[in-house]
Parts: C-alpha cells; sequence; structure tokens
C-alpha cells in the first residue's frame, strides 16, 4: 500500500507519468535508480577543471626534471630539492596564468606565450647544469622556437573549435558568402 501512495512519505508523484520525482527529495521504490549528482563522490575530473590540473600536474613534471638536473650537475640534497620547488611553483604560477587567459588570444599569441614560457623554463635548467649563460640562452631559444612552432599548428588545425572562431578568412572561403546588399 505504501508503494501505490508515495505521497504519504512526503514524495510528490511527477504530473505527467505518476513517477516519483526524485530531485525534489522524494524517495523512489526502485532501488536500481542512479544516485542523484550531489550524492555520488565526485571524481577528480568533477571537482577540478582541466585549465587547473594540467598546468599543475606540467608544472610537476618540470619541478621533477629540474631536481634530476641539478642532482645530476653535482647539487645533493636540500639545494636540488629546492631548486626543483622553486622551479615547480614558478612555471605551475606562470602556466596558470597562460591557460586562464588563452581563451582571449589569438592563436599566434597564445603559441608565443606557449613557446616563451616553455623556452624560458627549459633554458633556465639547462643553465643549472653548469652551461654558459649563451649556451644557455640559445638552448632556451631553440626550446622555445620549437615550442612555438608545435603549438601555432595545433592551434590552427583546431582553429574552428575555438571560443572565438577563425581570425582570418581563407581565400577560397570569400566567394561562399552572401555579396554586399546595395541599396
Amino acid at each position: 500500500m505504501d508503494q501505490q501512495h508515495p505521497h504519504r512519505h512526503g514524495a510528490r508523484a511527477a504530473r505527467s507519468h505518476g513517477t516519483v520525482e526524485t530531485e525534489h527529495g522524494a524517495t523512489a521504490t526502485d532501488d536500481t535508480r542512479a544516485a542523484p549528482r550531489h550524492a555520488r563522490p565526485a571524481s577528480l575530473a568533477d571537482r577540478i577543471p582541466s585549465t587547473v590540473w594540467a598546468p599543475l600536474l606540467a608544472a610537476l613534471a618540470f619541478g621533477c626534471f629540474t631536481i634530476f638536473r641539478t642532482h645530476t650537475a653535482g647539487e645533493k640534497g636540500g639545494s636540488a630539492l629546492l631548486y626543483g620547488v622553486a622551479g615547480a611553483v614558478v612555471t605551475g604560477i606562470l602556466g596558470l596564468i597562460v591557460v586562464h587567459f588563452q581563451s582571449s588570444m589569438l592563436s599566434e599569441t597564445r603559441a608565443v606565450a606557449y613557446g616563451a614560457l616553455f623556452g624560458l623554463a627549459m633554458g633556465w635548467v639547462y643553465s643549472l647544469g653548469g652551461e654558459m649563460i649563451a649556451k644557455s640562452v640559445g638552448f632556451g631559444l631553440l626550446m622555445g622556437a620549437v615550442m612555438f612552432v608545435a603549438s601555432l599548428y595545433l592551434f590552427r588545425g583546431r582553429r574552428a573549435s575555438e571560443p572565438h572562431g577563425r581570425h582570418r578568412p581563407h581565400k577560397g572561403e570569400r566567394s561562399r558568402q552572401l555579396p554586399v546588399a546595395t541599396h
């Protein structure tokens, strides 16, 4: 009898189908129903967006690489760890800033930002190995140029899916547009 009248227990019936509306706090009699989103334990992807965890994961990897690089260059213990933590914190903050503002940037500007961040980071880590400043700057410029080209290729390949769309139409696309109305 209780299953026929869910309103006795504070549940309201849906207007069209005679089913119990679970989203308003009612309890359904069927145990096979899915739990509401707020009742499920949230996974990491549900709690932290990729615009946050991706730069932080990259910064953590960069910090570990910095520790490895300084340790193999002769630094031991705490100083290698300090270099790694400093590298991870700085690149993490800069990475979060670039990712935060990337949706408002043109593809070329975004590629420059990623290239500059990567080139500066790699040049700095290269210098920690005891290399000359000019050689470290050259290595950083080379790595920044490689990241710029790779980023630009990636961003231009997905230009139509960007939130601000294409920046400049190609010459072939001009003919498909309607002519300007003249009165």
